[in-house]
């Protein structure tokens, strides 16, 4: 029974990545408190929502927000909105540990870096940002993955730099829907509702 109930897993933890489905999550990125020589806040959140347009492959919308404040450094604000493409690595032969699916993720679109340092002129970028890199996504249920990502960020643009470049750490988890199952639920709830408003009017009429 324990290795039937692995084998339903994982087949479950696989339908989530196919055609037609949903993901929607977050991811935390490069979180830093520091309690020394000085306050300092750094983080990142970057949620998206993505459509799996075959199996294996998602594409969707990519929201960064991010502040990174020091007291001797300034603050940092980071922005950007695009669109993001991901391909999961299907073959088992990829997997290190069951239930987990390797990834490759790269985004384009626009967002800016904006450093402000008391007494001193701004330090801004604001164009075109692009990302990539590799991740894994663990799934603890069917439908929730863990995921942790590796990213190299370009932006390229205008302001007093003309390019910014870093690398990011993400952490983070998405949840995988799938619509075909969501829009029966969907139909069965709406009928439902039809019949006791249905059945209610007949009895108002008696």
């Amino acid at each position: 029974m324990l290795i039937a109930g692995t084998c339903i897993a994982g087949t479950a933890a696989h339908a989530q990545i196919q055609q037609g489905n949903l993901m929607v999550g977050a991811n935390l990125a490069n979180l830093d408190i520091g309690l020394q020589n000085g306050a300092s806040v750094k983080f990142n959140l970057n949620p998206r929502l993505g459509y799996f347009v075959k199996d294996n492959v998602a594409i969707g919308g990519l929201v960064k927000l991010g502040v990174d404040y020091a007291k001797n450094r300034g603050t940092t604000v980071s922005y950007g909105i695009g669109a993001f493409g991901r391909y999961y690595l299907g073959d088992k032969k990829y997997e290190i540990l069951k239930h987990t699916r390797f990834f490759g993720e790269a985004n384009a679109g626009f967002g800016g870096t904006n450093t402000k340092v008391s007494g001193s002129d701004a330090i801004t970028t604001n164009g075109l940002d692009l990302g990539v890199g590799p991740g894994v996504a663990y799934f603890i249920t069917p439908n929730i993955g863990l995921e942790a990502l590796a990213k190299y960020n370009l932006t390229v643009g205008f302001g007093s730099s003309a390019t910014v470049n870093r690398l990011s750490f993400e952490f983070g988890f998405q949840i995988y829907l799938p619509t075909k199952k969501a829009r029966a639920i969907y139909n069965e709830v709406s009928d439902e509702v039809r019949s006791k408003r249905k059945s209610q009017s007949d009895d108002d009429d008696e």
